[in-house]
């Protein structure tokens, strides 16, 4: 995978353009899709407060596209994961890969009756193979071979997509593949390497060549309690479409999507210690692993003073783990000092943290998990929650605001203890600064 915020033409990240000049009130960072089930796991979060909840639930219908329907839907699971069709897409390709006539993916690889892998040195270092993998020998990973890899080492494991340079999730799902380990290994290597280097289908074109990397290290050995890096076949239990950066694409669970080549072709064991990504350039940050952060979702503009004011949003949980989003509000009038600019000595209060859901969407049969999925109990439910490279839905009530213009914010605090946006708060490096909003609360 490989993109940015906007829709230009890179295998990173993703956005849809219905995201683009969509008219407000209707919050700018989720898909239509997003959007919706927030709606559905945050109505009936306030509808489970009472009376008192329901009332102060009524401003949310204004964003609804449908009210009615919405109620309908109050009682009903959250669908948490995004169907592959409603995924965002930032794509690199010219022509895109996926859109090429059927016998040309064909010829070069982009459907699954076709597609092979190289895993083979790198020219231009030294490193030391006894059995790579590649088309001039005629031995090349083929899709079937990894079919049959994955009868003993297919994982699955819940990842959020989202980018380095977008401050908002791209889609959530339950993905699927062959820890890329296992056929680093069937390789042979002995001697001479530092890093992983990997680039998918580029027409042809070096200036189109999407390219990421990573440590030896990480590839061959997992961090307890964290997943391995796959080469990723499915996506909700249903085959990667090409859109979604199949037959094959590397998936990284640690890391923002540039990390995620989409169209994967070609593997390179290295004993260049340097990076060969694309994204190093433009001052990325290609080590960024993924961050805790939250973000707003309903942040209404006006309120009456006396009313609970609902607030609602979002957080994604990087490698720190989530125990907390806070929310703080501050009158515009009381103006902050300077020695502390990320707010540090603030009254925040905790927000509250939505379960997981019950019925998992995203086109699974019946909204099921199938079994084996990763860091889940035999009854289909997380061993902890929030999970670490997920998405959690938080809701919290306003109440006792005075009449008067605001400043509101949110945070997270890490498992670690860590509030965000420590310790990284710079732009593509993840964004994980303070979200804010203007609220007036009316006498």
């Amino acid at each position: 995978m490989s993109g940015r915020e906007s829709i230009i033409r890179p295998s990173v990240c993703l956005m849809p353009s219905k995201w683009l000049g969509h008219n407000p009130p209707r919050p700018m960072f989720l898909s239509s899709e997003l959007h919706r089930q927030h709606l559905e796991v945050t109505r009936r979060y306030f509808l489970q407060l009472g009376a008192v909840g329901v009332a102060a639930l009524k401003p949310l219908s204004a964003w609804a596209d449908s009210d009615q329907a919405l109620l309908d839907e109050a009682t009903a699971d959250l669908g948490y994961f995004t169907p592959q069709d409603d995924f965002g897409t930032v794509e690199r390709g010219d022509p895109l890969p996926y859109q090429l006539p059927l016998a040309k993916r064909l010829e070069v690889g982009l459907e699954r009756e076709t597609w092979k892998l190289d895993v083979v040195p790198d020219p231009e270092s030294n490193p030391l193979m006894g059995n790579p993998l590649s088309r001039a020998k005629g031995n090349a990973l083929d899709f079937q071979a990894l079919l049959k890899l994955g009868e003993k080492h297919a994982v699955r494991f819940l990842k959020i997509m989202t980018c380095n340079n977008i401050g908002a999730p791209l889609g959530m799902g339950l993905w699927e593949g062959v820890p890329l380990r296992h056929v680093i290994w069937a390789t042979k290597p002995t001697a001479n390497i530092r890093r992983v280097f990997y680039h998918g289908h580029h027409n042809n074109d070096p200036k189109q060549m999407f390219r990421s990397s990573l440590p030896i290290g990480r590839v061959l050995e997992d961090p307890p309690g964290d997943n391995p890096v796959i080469l990723c076949y499915k996506l909700n239990g249903q085959w990667l479409t090409g859109k979604r950066g199949g037959p094959v694409r590397m998936l990284v669970p640690d890391a923002y999507g540039f990390k995620s080549v989409k169209w994967l072709k070609s593997v390179l064991l290295t004993n260049n210690y340097q990076a060969n990504d694309t994204y190093a350039g433009g001052n990325n940050d290609i080590d960024s692993w993924m961050k805790t952060m939250s973000r707003f979702h309903y942040k209404p503009e006006k309120a009456k003073a006396g009313e609970p004011i609902p607030v609602t949003g979002w957080a994604q949980i990087g490698v720190g783990g989530l125990s907390k989003v806070q929310i703080w509000i501050n009158p515009k009038d009381n103006e902050w000092p300077e020695d502390d600019p990320y707010f540090t000595r603030a009254p925040w209060r905790d927000a509250t943290i939505l379960p997981p859901p019950t019925r998992w969407g995203g086109d699974l049969p019946g909204g099921r998990l199938p079994d084996n999925v990763r860091f889940f109990e035999g009854n289909g439910q997380p061993k902890h929650w929030p999970m670490r490279y997920t998405l959690a839905h938080w809701a919290t009530l306003l109440k006792g605001i005075a009449p008067g213009n605001y400043d509101v914010r949110c945070r997270t605090i890490d498992l670690n203890g860590i509030a965000q946006p420590m310790p990284r708060p710079f732009r593509k490096s993840g964004r994980n600064t303070i979200q804010r909003f203007s609220l007036t609360v009316e006498g």
